[in-house]
């Protein structure tokens, strides 16, 4: 039993290089397929993450867990949500990790090459005008993906301070 509160000095860096590395992966992951992967789940999306969870926890804690491995596993992951949390608050190291907030709607008209690179269906953005209480997609003066993968919808006509839509990618290539 001792075994299980004991860890070699080799065996903790293994477990740490590799968390960190399969944390990485999975940063790299996300941001290429989009925050939608994580928000706004389906039954089959959130099955996914918890798949996701069992392959990342598997890997961290290598071929044979104990509750030690665990422990600086699960370190290190906190270890690393916080990084990312220190990483957020500076705008231009935090573009590596979060994509900006993108328009998927102006003045009314869909913008397909934003939906297309943000994974985002015509469904989703009528739901989202739907739960904003609008009747038509000519009500919507902006739709935008937010980073957590939620739309915002702002009613057309409304008055915007510019400052609102400041961080918001516009077209496809920014």
């Amino acid at each position: 039993m001792s075994e299980q509160f004991t860890i070699s000095p080799l065996t903790a860096v293994t477990v740490v290089v590799t968390t960190v590395c399969i944390y990485l992966t999975f940063i790299v992951l996300v941001r290429l397929l989009g925050s939608r992967s994580l928000t706004v789940m389906s039954s089959f999306d959130f099955a996914c993450v918890v798949a996701f969870g069992a392959v990342l926890g598997r890997t961290a804690l290598l071929a044979e867990p104990t509750l030690a491995i665990g422990v600086v596993a699960l370190t290190t992951f906190f270890g690393m949500q916080g990084l990312l949390g220190l990483v957020s608050q500076h705008r231009r190291l935090d573009r590596l990790v979060n994509r900006a907030p993108l328009l998927l709607v102006r003045d009314g008209g869909l913008l397909h090459a934003n939906m297309r690179r943000a994974h985002v269906a015509e469904d989703e953005v009528r739901q989202a005008v739907r739960r904003a209480g609008l009747h038509t997609l000519r009500d919507v003066g902006y739709a935008v993906l937010e980073r957590n993968g939620t739309v915002s919808v702002i009613r057309a006509g409304a008055r915007v301070d510019p400052w609102l839509l400041a961080d918001v990618g516009t077209a496809a290539g920014r």
